[in-house]
């Protein structure tokens, strides 16, 4: 098969995780190609919630906690350093959020969860309130009767996702990453000096890679001597028309976007690869979003969807070099979007600098106890 191109770097998979990184190693100043898959392939990128989150993430997990808190921090710059590459506002909200609770069984769990992240991360989680019921209303009076009580944090907002998607696009043009769409990898052979990448597109040549492919990752991994096991979770959303301005913040559940549509979700299928949608799923979606907001009855739901999240079994990220073909990398998690400022900012230079920090070292895939890769 003929050699068709050569760069330094590739990554592969062109979603958000994989987006993200080539724009910062692009700005190390690598010449970096992206592989992706067609447009039409199933992508998180384009199914997910669009949150920036942290509440309640990284319980017994005190070092995904930080990371997310991290990255949720640096999501402003991030924003920037994204508009002035692209000149797309991708609509960052960091107004804070809540999560509802319909019950006093739930609004305990959410207690009890987050006291524990604040202890098991010595204090430095990000803040939360538990709310009352008549406090959860005295900020949002539009909230109805079945709302025991809330958790609050102000670490917490959104963005629109489909917007970001595009600004990572735009602004990975903008310095110079050659970005290959159909050119779905089927084989990676390790040499001596970096990786052949094959597909029905040909044979790429790269001086290091970065596997960013989200579920096919798992496929891929193994060719250069690295881990990610997953497990099936497929969520789904709703979508309403749009509408008046009516929740200023955000939730885990329910979200207005800036353009005025309400998105419901918070599913999780593990068991099914089926892309279509479960209406028992939607009626169970939207009866709880009606009770939190009485008013979304009023609204029609105009579209919905179903989508894959690239998760692993524990449901903390992965990032690893691999031992035994180093220069290859590895990047999944389900946190696109709320980790999108740290692969960009963090992650992408310590690939370019050829090693990963050891503060990421709780996030190696040896932790499922394989020895492959380091």
């Amino acid at each position: 098969m003929p050699l068709l191109d050569e760069c330094d770097i590739a990554v592969v998979g062109g979603g958000l995780v994989g987006a993200a990184l080539a724009w910062g190693l692009a700005r190390t100043g690598l010449k970096t190609m992206v592989l992706d898959g067609g447009d039409l392939d199933p992508r998180a990128s384009r199914a997910n919630f669009a949150l920036v989150w942290v509440q309640g993430k990284g319980l017994h997990a005190p070092h995904y906690a930080l990371w997310s808190k991290a990255s949720a921090e640096r999501w402003p710059t991030f924003a920037a350093a994204l508009a002035a590459d692209s000149g797309i506002d991708v609509a960052l909200s960091q107004r804070g959020a809540f999560s509802f609770a319909l019950s006093q069984g739930e609004l305990d769990m959410l207690a009890a969860e987050l006291e524990t992240i604040a202890a098991e991360t010595n204090g430095a989680a990000a803040p939360y309130e538990i709310l009352t019921a008549e406090e959860t209303r005295r900020r949002l009076p539009l909230v109805g009767q079945d709302v025991v009580g809330a958790a609050y944090s102000p670490a917490d907002g959104h963005v629109n996702s489909l917007r970001l998607f595009r600004a990572l696009h735009t602004a990975m043009r903008h310095r110079g990453v050659d970005y290959r769409a159909c050119h779905a990898v089927e084989r990676i052979e390790p040499v001596d000096d970096g990786f052949r990448l094959a597909g029905a597109f040909g044979t790429i040549f790269a001086r290091r890679i970065v596997l960013a492919a989200g579920i096919d990752n798992q496929r891929l991994a193994a060719m250069v001597g690295l881990h990610a096991p997953l497990k099936h979770s497929k969520g789904q959303i709703l979508v309403t028309e749009k509408c008046r301005p009516l929740f200023e913040y955000t939730s885990a559940t329910i979200r207005q976007a800036d353009e005025g549509g309400v998105m419901i979700g918070d599913s999780e299928e593990t068991h099914t690869t089926a892309i279509a949608t479960n209406q028992e799923i939607s009626a169970v979606l939207a009866n709880r979003a009606v009770r939190v907001f009485p008013c979304l009855a009023e609204l029609n739901v105009v579209r919905s969807w179903a989508g894959f999240r690239v998760k692993t079994r524990d449901g903390l990220p992965i990032y690893s070099q691999s031992a035994s073909h180093p220069g290859a990398f590895i990047a999944v998690c389900h946190s696109g979007v709320t980790l999108a400022a740290n692969h960009a900012l963090v992650v992408a230079p310590q690939i370019a600098g050829g090693a990963l920090s050891s503060d990421l070292a709780p996030f190696h895939s040896g932790r499922f106890h394989v020895s492959e890769d380091s």
